[in-house]
């Protein structure tokens, strides 16, 4: 799954990248080293641009709140809900399918985090004793250094209840797709720790490689078989994965400093 993420990248840099040509300056989010469900993200998306009289898709930066909330929903209390999409069967589920469609999108990030339970603590979990599990977060980001790309869809959703120009009339959000963890070794695996991404969670988000992304933004992408190809896992050995301080794990808690690699997990060895 996807449930916590980075992304400390500027806006003016995600534009280049992306080769975004239109966003709005005054429509920025800070550097978030713990973007939880619910936060304000950026996220990148061909559409019209709204009043420009054209109808062609523009490449645009835009901020989404992470949380979908379909279009015909009657109301947005289960956006904390829909922050993932599987992709093996984002293309029949109701609050997904018609966003698969036509609006698809990529969010940026610098890696995602995830948690690993020592064996002892989950063994007690699964016996049912009441004990919380002690969990060690890792970070899994390129291998490269580069932007990881998750794939994504987003929504537009109206709140009835509010007047047209109220400034919470309409919501835009969004949800990262999610596939099998990959088995392939780790990038820089060094014989100790997890060898591959499925040790940490059975989960993983879909990285788009940049060969993807032009087709999976382009709104006229819309042939199911493509789209299926679109979302096939990318090639192993791209991620590396690390233990990170546990501080991640409250939502309070933000900085670079959770970015940080220690030599040995804080709990427990959990391999």
């Amino acid at each position: 799954m996807c449930g916590r993420y980075a992304a400390s990248r500027k806006p003016e840099d995600l534009a280049g990248l992306f080769e975004v040509r239109q966003w709005d300056p005054t429509e920025t989010i800070a550097p978030d080293w713990n973007v939880a469900p619910t936060k304000d993200v950026y996220a990148v998306l061909d559409r019209p641009v709204r009043d420009s009289g054209s109808p062609e898709p523009v490449r645009q930066l835009r901020v989404l709140r992470w949380g979908l909330v379909p279009s015909w929903a009657k109301s947005p209390e289960g956006a904390a809900k829909l922050i993932n999409a599987r992709a093996e069967t984002v293309h029949e589920k109701p609050s997904f399918r018609r966003a698969l469609t036509a609006r698809r999108c990529l969010i940026p990030a610098d890696g995602y985090y995830e948690w690993v339970t020592a064996p002892e603590e989950r063994a007690l979990e699964e016996q049912g004793r009441k004990k919380r599990s002690r969990k060690q977060p890792y970070f899994v980001t390129p291998a490269d250094g580069s932007v990881m790309a998750m794939a994504g869809l987003y929504e537009f959703w109206r709140d009835r209840t509010l007047p047209d120009d109220h400034p919470m009339a309409w919501w835009a959000t969004c949800t990262v797709i999610t596939t099998a963890a990959e088995t392939d070794t780790l990038a820089g695996y060094a014989g100790e720790g997890p060898r591959s991404l499925t040790d940490i969670h059975p989960r993983m988000p879909l990285m788009m490689t940049p060969d993807r992304w032009n087709a999976w933004l382009d709104p006229a992408t819309t042939d199911p078989d493509t789209l299926g190809a679109l979302l096939a896992p990318p090639p192993g050995g791209l991620m590396r994965a690390y233990p990170v301080g546990t501080g991640v794990s409250s939502v309070k808690n933000n900085g670079p400093e959770l970015l940080t690699e220690l030599e040995a997990p804080e709990e427990e060895t959990l391999f």
